[in-house]
């Protein structure tokens, strides 16, 4: 039984066989080369979603399947009094996926995550680099904290999504977060705009709501 409450057939070969990830502690991403995400089995584009059932949230420019027994919270701008993000946070630990804007082309993910990998180990975290089923993930260790990171590039977006969680869960974390990512749609709209701009966030009216009489 999979986390969604759905039975998966179960596949010897393929991208569903639990792919591993070879971390490489001494690589950077830079010299892993330039990765191409495989996006037919998802994530999806809005215009290749899947009518499958599976339960997600829409936030307006991600649509995030939530798996059972995981719990939704939202993370306020205290400035803006906007969303600042959302987290589906699951035994494995906290889940966030955020989708920005991407050049026709693809490849922001690779730059992104040189980039992560810089900032992580300027922060003294410890960052492994290695393969996974769309191209480069990140694994970081801060502290009592294990993190994982995976990228897509989509048409004309990039998805980005993370698990933080304890040391205890890290075997388990990445195939969650993978699920998760796997699952997720983006919809990106078709209106311009700059490379790596995030894609905005809006809640369901009835989170919205629940929020607005929270604060009051």
């Amino acid at each position: 039984m999979g986390i969604f409450g759905r039975k998966r057939e179960a596949k010897p070969s393929g991208r569903h066989a639990a792919p591993e990830v070879e971390d490489r502690p001494g690589d950077d991403a830079d010299e892993l080369g330039p990765q191409l995400s495989e996006t037919s089995d998802g994530p999806f584009d809005v215009e290749d979603a899947p009518e499958d059932g599976i339960p997600r949230i829409d936030l307006g420019s991600v649509k995030v399947p939530v798996p059972d027994g995981s719990q939704v919270q939202v993370e306020m701008d205290p400035e803006t009094g906007g969303v600042r993000a959302v987290h589906v946070v699951t035994e494995q630990g906290q889940i966030t996926v955020s989708g920005y804007a991407a050049p026709r082309s693809g490849g922001l993910w690779k730059d992104v995550s040189t980039e992560l990998t810089e900032q992580l180990r300027a922060d003294g975290a410890k960052v492994s680099v290695g393969m996974g089923e769309w191209g480069l993930e990140l694994s970081a260790i801060i502290g009592d904290v294990a993190l994982r990171f995976v990228g897509v590039d989509g048409p004309r977006w990039m998805l980005r999504g993370v698990i933080a969680g304890p040391q205890s869960e890290a075997s388990q974390a990445p195939a969650v977060l993978r699920e998760i990512v796997r699952h997720t749609i983006v919809d990106r709209g078709d209106a311009p705009m700059p490379v790596r701009t995030p894609l905005t966030i809006t809640l369901p009216d009835a989170v919205a709501q629940h929020i607005a009489e929270q604060q009051s």
